[in-house]
């Protein structure tokens, strides 16, 4: 699992017809004091997530096992939206919803 946020959308008029449906998103990487790693992902976004929002991302496999997701050419998913990270019990990241 990874740690990202999430700062574009990706549209796409022609693709794959297993994907045509999956929203896809663009994640930049991040450490847990939300420091970006210099790294991205392209993820489909299985959980409804903006521009701005901490999420959980899974790849391989594990981004092929959500209702979504099932059984498609896709190789990373965002599975959850972060609301609070906390580091010896000291909050480091809390959503402002």
């Amino acid at each position: 699992m990874n740690l990202g946020v999430v700062i574009g959308k990706i549209i796409s008029t022609k693709k794959d017809p297993k994907i045509i449906g999956n929203i896809i998103k663009v994640v930049e990487l991040i450490d847990p004091d939300g420091k970006p790693t210099g790294e991205f992902e392209i993820a489909a976004d299985t959980v409804g997530s903006k521009k701005g929002d901490y999420v959980i991302t899974v790849s391989s496999s594990s981004a092929r096992m959500t209702k979504l997701t099932e059984n498609k050419p896709l190789d990373t998913a965002i599975v959850a939206i972060v609301d609070i990270i906390t580091e010896n019990g000291v909050v480091k990241y809390k959503n402002e919803v």
